[in-house]
This record gives structure tokens, C-alpha cells and sequence, in this order.
């Protein structure tokens, strides 16, 4: 047995059965030995950010990480966007990097680079091998690492003779013990809600899963506590029978004025909010200066068991009073292709089940409003801010999933970073339905610009946020790279494509020129 194949053997006892791969000359042993352990798939991408958001996504699903194969230096490079994403939604996941023999590395050929500075920016845990006998015993480590708690991105750099090299065989995983919750976080956080008039739990990672929710949902009971989300969660549970959240506004002068009335928040599994960017005369952070800030449970540890405690601590009720009910909104039956009407028609059309990934940017804000009314589902947001991610864990969330459908809400923008993605939903016949919000145009930098006082921007800038001249024609792009795919251009056209686009199986495209 090879070191290649000792690897893969301990990715199997790991609970590993997939591997997101785009690989090169120096992986060739790691490629041969996906094919020495039953139950490993490999599944191709075009492009390294398909892979590392491929696997965002089946660990965002799964809770177990998947693997990427990559190429060098360059190919890690490609998909560090979608691993900071990752690293942001505390994704497991385990990067295999090939890199150059050990003897060939000080000639400095021309794909030689620093791997390891590479990595440690979106990896929580990063090592480079140096011996075949080593090689299983590595990936054990990392496999552990990723698995947490807490979950994280975990990179191991392996020197293509170690992959080829004699090895002893496959290593024992052993998993790390959960973090107890902490009894006097639990007591303070209390004490606060207590206290304050107007108190708030943020909620973020698990905490926006069910079991989170209908906890939360027992403190507000309790205090009269807002339910609040990050703004963009890695995985929320949300749909008609669930507890609702507000998601905290985008833009800063919104959040401030959203939480200006607020005296406390708790924290459960996510952090102080902040402004996505700095701005000339606007506070970083957004809650108010005199709102006491306080935390149960930090991301990593069992946050609803946290909450769980924490209603206890405040005497709620063993469930929570149901609330109203929210309301589909209706959907026009004609008219011009705007968010209003593509975020009502969506609400109406997803199945209970449905996983939406959300990258619909200026688009998305009306779906989200809407989709409260929505049969159960779950959405992934975009946790880094990097665009380009919701083709790729489409992909990973529908390997992770193949029984449910899948809806990748996706602004034209973002997706031309990642539109490789659509070859592998083709290839694997995964069941993504494919929304391209087209409005042909950098939108949300248009939007900036006004924010910032230009009114009439002069043609550099216009050139720099326009997406035309040519238009790009996403149902032919979706076409030839396999994807069944339509253009609409009315409510009328959508009300008709979008129904049979979510109710067949296998990957489908509509262009909404919106």
C-alpha cells in the first residue's frame, strides 16, 4: 500500500464518501488511489472554486467534511474565495494540495510556491508532509481538525513522492470531545435579558437550525426578546410552523436604525455586529454604545443546548406560544420581470424541502421577505461576502441531498465567477434548479456609488458596473455546457418556466432578465 492509499483508506473511516477534485501531474497517485476504497466518489470540476464551494456546501448539509484535490499553489489559489466563504460558514472541510517532490523543490521549477502562506489566511489547521509513512497519520489530523468542534477548513500539503511512496497502512481517526456549555455565560446572559427593556438574540451557525430556533423562540416567550440573524447565515431553517428571525440589514445606516431601540443582546453562535465595510461618518459597530452585549455560546460550541439552558435558566414555557402566521404574498399574473414579483413567485413555487442557495444580491431582498410564508426549508447564504459561491454549493449541497431539491438563487455578477459549475451539475445529473437573476450590471457597486455622493458617475465608472456590450446570454452559456435552460422576460413567462424547471428532476436554468 502507498501513501496515496493509505490516505484514502483513513478518508473512508473518517466518514469521508466524497472528493471535490481538479487535479494535476502531482496528484496522480491521490487520483489512482480514489478508485483502491469502495464508497469514495470523485467528482470533477472545472475550476478550483467549484471545488472548495462544492464541499462549503456538502459540509454546510452534511456536518462531515468533504475533500478537495488540488492542484499546486495556483490551483489552491483559485479557490481560496469560496474557502473563505467556507471558513466564515465554519465549513468541515479537508484540502489535499499536491505539491512538488521533496527532492525537486529547491530547483524552483516554474510551479513551485509557498503553499503553506496560502493557506493559513481560510485554513483553521494547516501541515505539509514529509513522509509516506506519515501520510495517513496527517490526514487523520486533519480530518480531526475539520471535524472540530470547532468545524473548520483544514489544508494538507503533500510532496507527490509521499503519495507514491511505501506506506503501513490506513490511521485511526479519533474525534475531539464537545465543548460543555458554559453554566456561568448561561447565568450572565440571563441576568441581561432580565434587565433589559428591549433585549435581542442574535443568532448565528446552529443556532438558526431548528432545534436552535424553537429554543430561542422560548427565551423571546420568556422576555420579550427579538429574534435576530446574522445578515447572511450559513444555514438557516425557516418556512411556515417555524420560528421567524429578523435578518440584520445589509447596510450599515439600516442596521443601525434596525437596533437603535435595543438595550441588550445575546450572542448564540455569532458575533458583535459590525458593518461589512468602513464608511466616512458611520460607527463600525452597529449596536447602539450603551446595549449590553453578552454571549452563551460561541460558534463551535453546542449553541442550542446553550439556548436550551438558557430558557431553562429563565423559567419559559417547555414550548414557545406558535406565532401568526405569515402570509404568501400574492404574485402579479402579467407585467415587467421585477424582484417583487420573482421573490412572490418563488416563495409560492419551492417544495417543502427545498435548500436555497442565495445569491440573488439586490435581487434576493423581496424573496427573503416572501419566503417567511414558504413550505419548510433551508437557506445558505453567502457568509464571506465573496461572490461566486452559489453555483458551487448548489453543487455540494445536492451531492450532499440528492432527495431534496435544490434552488441556486444566483445575480448574473457572481455567478460569471463560478458559471463552471454548471458543467458539473450536468455531468452529475444533480436536481439544481438555476435562477440567474440577469440585470446586467454590477448593481450593488451602482448602488455604492450613489452612497458615496456620485450622482452621475462619469463613463470609466459607468464601464466598470455595467454588464453589456455585449449582453452575456446565460441560457446559452447553460445550454452548451449541458444544463436544459430558457430566458424570461415577464411574469408571465416566468409564472409558465418555473414550475416545470422546479419539478423536474436533474439540473434546469432560467435567465430572469429582471
Amino acid at each position: 500500500m502507498n501513501g496515496a492509499e493509505a490516505l484514502m483508506h483513513t478518508a473512508r473511516t473518517a466518514g469521508i464518501d466524497v472528493c471535490f477534485a481538479n487535479p494535476g501531474t502531482t496528484e496522480m497517485p491521490l487520483v489512482a488511489a480514489l478508485d483502491s476504497v469502495p464508497g469514495l466518489r470523485g467528482i470533477l470540476g472545472l475550476f478550483e472554486g467549484v471545488c472548495t464551494g462544492a464541499a462549503d456546501g456538502y459540509g454546510r448539509m452534511t456536518d462531515r467534511p468533504a475533500m478537495t484535490l488540488l492542484h499546486l499553489g495556483p490551483g489552491f489559489a483559485n479557490g481560496i474565495a469560496n474557502l473563505h466563504n467556507a471558513r466564515r460558514a465554519r465549513s468541515p472541510i479537508v484540502n489535499l494540495v499536491g505539491d512538488h517532490t521533496r527532492s525537486h523543490v529547491e530547483f524552483d521549477a516554474p510551479l513551485t510556491s509557498d503553499i503553506v502562506s496560502l493557506a493559513r489566511p481560510v485554513s483553521g489547521w494547516v501541515r505539509s508532509n514529509r513522509a509516506a509513512d506519515d501520510l495517513a497519520v496527517d490526514f487523520a489530523a486533519a480530518a480531526r481538525a475539520a471535524l472540530g468542534p470547532p468545524r473548520q477548513v483544514a489544508t494538507l500539503i503533500i510532496p507527490a513522492d509521499c503519495q507514491w511512496g511505501k506506506a503501513d497502512g490506513p490511521a485511526e481517526i479519533r474525534r475531539n470531545a464537545a465543548a460543555p456549555v458554559d453554566t456561568a455565560r448561561i447565568l450572565a446572559a440571563s441576568d441581561e435579558l432580565r434587565r433589559a427593556e428591549h433585549p435581542a438574540l442574535l443568532l448565528g451557525g446552529t443556532a438558526l437550525r431548528e432545534p436552535g430556533l424553537r429554543a430561542a423562540a422560548r427565551v423571546a416567550a420568556a422576555t420579550g426578546a427579538r429574534l435576530l440573524s446574522e445578515t447572511f447565515p450559513a444555514r438557516l431553517e425557516r418556512g411556515t410552523g417555524l420560528p421567524r428571525v429578523e435578518r440584520l440589514p445589509y447596510f450599515p445606516e439600516q442596521a443601525i436604525e434596525f437596533l437603535a431601540s435595543i438595550d441588550a443582546i445575546v450572542l448564540a453562535g455569532a458575533r458583535e455586529p459590525v458593518a461589512f465595510f468602513g464608511y466616512p461618518d458611520t460607527a463600525s459597530r452597529l449596536a447602539p454604545a450603551t446595549a449590553a452585549i453578552a454571549s452563551v455560546a460561541e460558534r463551535g460550541e453546542d449553541v442550542a443546548v446553550a439556548l436550551e439552558n438558557l430558557a431553562n435558566a429563565l423559567d419559559a414555557p417547555p414550548t414557545a406560544p406558535p406565532g401568526a402566521d405569515a402570509v404568501l404574498p400574492g404574485a402579479p399574473a402579467a407585467g415587467p420581470l421585477e424582484p417583487q414579483a420573482l421573490g412572490a413567485l418563488l416563495a409560492r413555487s419551492q417544495p417543502a424541502g427545498a435548500i436555497v442557495v442565495d445569491e440573488g444580491a439586490t435581487t434576493s431582498l423581496p424573496y427573503t421577505l416572501a419566503a417567511d410564508a414558504a413550505p419548510p426549508h433551508t437557506v445558505l447564504g453567502l457568509t464571506g461576502g465573496a461572490i461566486g459561491q452559489a453555483l458551487p454549493v448548489a453543487v455540494g449541497a445536492a451531492v450532499a441531498c440528492p432527495d431534496r431539491k435544490v434552488i441556486a438563487l444566483q445575480a448574473d455578477g457572481g455567478g460569471l465567477y463560478t458559471l463552471q459549475a454548471l458543467w458539473t451539475l450536468a455531468r452529475e445529473g444533480l436536481d439544481v434548479t438555476v435562477l440567474i437573476c440577469s440585470n446586467r450590471r454590477y448593481r450593488i457597486l451602482q448602488i455604492e456609488l450613489a452612497r458615496a455622493g456620485i450622482a452621475e458617475p462619469g463613463p470609466n465608472a459607468q464601464s466598470l458596473t455595467d454588464l453589456s456590450r455585449p449582453d452575456i446570454d446565460w441560457a446559452g452559456l447553460g445550454s452548451s455546457l449541458g444544463v436544459p435552460s430558457r430566458r424570461v422576460e415577464s411574469v408571465a413567462e416566468l409564472a409558465r418556466e418555473l414550475a416545470p424547471a422546479i419539478a423536474a428532476p436533474g439540473p434546469r436554468l432560467i435567465e430572469m432578465v429582471v
